[in-house]
């Protein structure tokens, strides 16, 4: 049964506009519920428009599900993209839903969360409240709910693993809390037709995005830096290897991605190995991918691009992240300095010496990259570990540094950090300059108004400035600086001679 639930305000005239529209670019930003069915859906689902008299809108799903809304079967709300933090009106709130999103909370309180952030849990709830109409125990459960129906619906796991892997306590738990929302048991959620064909060693999985996606130069991009052995990117499918350490755990495994781009979506393959840190690693994937970004509100900021030269800046262009921070760090160092190419053979050299193998179905990928407990643990001193793969001794320093900063605490990499702050203590690190601190805002924190100013790449696209003028220059694209970044490098794709050492 709908309940009466304060829902935000919202323009309720534009919503039903872009409802009637099945308008793409508000895909995530809202969802509506339908007084006449009980069911609520994304603005861009097929089925018949509902009058607008019966439309409640919402900013969230959970905010939906809490008015006694089910979700719609047809256009999947689990599958809607979510909001990056530059669309958040509350920093606060947006880390609280990205860690409930990435962890389901399978192991913490509301009070540990909000002990996380540092405010009392009675802040955190009246933010959560605020923002999307709910309170963070109901966001959370709405996310377990909607997980676990994307994996009742995709794959042939069973109901009791389903529950398991989206953070449900218990078996009872889930199926009372299916029941009381959806009206249904879990069962009546699955496809036959998947269950029949899914490979048992492997599961599937779509995560949606806005249109337009510059596919073609994400992909460019991730290929011509792949790790040979950790990465791969044949076909323009791209895939790795991965090991995600949870507590005393260590999980290994593999994922392949895969546009699908009249679905607007991603697919995604992930060996079951992982399945036990599933959430995480879903998150992850939306994070190397820039599945949140809001391509036209970046556009329609960044055209001024095209006063430049014409048609620099490109419609959809994504950020790429990261897959592991550490990682990416580690590359940011090897590649300064050097050539794409040649950062790239380093980092292949470094994988192999101190990362473990793993067998996965692709002949190229065999080894994991080491995480930084594994650095840290080498002995010393640390040149003589890393000089015979041509690594500086400068830059074996800063990599064990890093390591450490990490391992022990001091520098953080995680939903809850704040990148400016973050990034200032990578700055007062042995071995880390402007270049370097503002290339691992760029991809390790996904930040985007990191703006590595000092860039060989950006400071050949705008050859006629000076690096004071060009700073000056980029205040006009705040706060989107590393996407204007990779406008600018992408303009040089027809010189070679000026992108050979841009973007390691």
């Amino acid at each position: 049964m709908v309940k009466k639930h304060q829902s935000i305000d919202l323009d309720k005239t534009a919503c039903y506009a872009a409802l009637k529209a099945h308008d793409p670019r508000f895909d995530g930003h809202f969802f509506v519920g339908v007084s006449s069915t009980g069911i609520y859906c994304r603005p861009i689902c097929r089925v018949k428009l509902p009058k607008e008299e019966n439309c409640t809108f919402f900013l969230s799903a959970p905010a939906a599900e809490a008015s006694g809304y089910r979700p719609c079967r047809r256009c999947r709300p689990e599958l809607a993209p979510g909001l990056s933090l530059a669309d958040s009106t509350s920093d606060l709130v947006q880390k609280a839903a990205m860690i409930i999103e990435e962890n389901c909370l399978a192991d913490m309180k509301i009070a540990d969360l909000a002990a996380m952030l540092n405010v009392t849990d009675r802040h955190l709830r009246r933010a959560f409240s605020a923002q999307f109409g709910v309170t963070p125990v109901q966001y959370l459960q709405t996310r377990r709910l909607l997980l676990a129906k994307c994996l009742l619906a995709d794959t042939e796991l069973s109901i009791t693993k389903v529950a398991f892997y989206a953070g449900f306590g218990s078996i009872r738990r889930f199926n009372d809390l299916f029941k009381k929302y959806y009206r249904a048991t879990p069962s009546t959620f699955r496809n036959s037709e998947k269950a029949m064909t899914e490979n048992k060693e492997t599961i599937t999985l779509t995560l949606g995005y806005r249109p337009p996606y510059a596919w073609d130069e994400l992909i460019e991009f991730l290929a011509e830096r792949a790790i040979p052995g950790v990465e791969l990117v044949k076909d323009r499918i791209y895939s790795r290897t991965v090991s995600i350490r949870n507590r005393n755990d260590l999980y290994c495994g593999w994922i392949s991605v895969t546009n699908k781009p009249k679905d607007n979506s991603l697919s995604v393959t992930i060996c079951c190995s992982l399945l036990p840190v599933l959430s995480r690693i879903l998150a992850k994937i939306r994070r190397l991918f820039d599945l949140n970004c809001d391509p036209i509100e970046i556009y329609n900021k960044l055209s001024v691009l095209n006063e430049l030269a014409p048609d620099i800046c490109v419609p959809g262009l994504r950020l790429p992240g990261c897959f592991e921070p550490f990682e990416i760090s580690v590359r940011a160092i090897l590649g300064q300095q050097i050539t794409v190419k040649a950062a790239r053979t380093l980092a292949m050299r470094f994988a192999h010496a101190f990362g473990g193998t793993i067998r996965t179905p692709f002949e190229e990928l065999q080894y994991l990259f080491p995480d930084s407990e594994t650095i840290c643990g080498l002995e010393h001193p640390i040149e003589d570990k890393l000089g015979p793969l041509g690594i500086t001794s400068a830059r074996a320093r800063s990599i064990f540094v890093l390591a450490k900063a990490i391992e022990t605490g001091s520098l953080h990499f995680t939903s809850e950090a704040d990148p400016e702050a973050e990034l200032e203590k990578l700055l007062k690190l042995p071995g880390f300059g402007p270049w370097t601190v503002q290339y691992i805002g760029m991809r390790a924190f996904s930040w985007p108004d990191a703006f590595p100013h000092t860039d060989y790449g950006v400071k050949k696209a705008l050859a006629n400035l000076t690096e004071k003028e060009i700073l000056n220059k980029s205040r006009e694209w705040m706060p989107w600086r590393a996407y204007a970044v990779l406008n600018l490098w992408n303009s040089l794709k027809g010189d070679k001679t000026k992108q050979e050492v841009y973007g390691k």
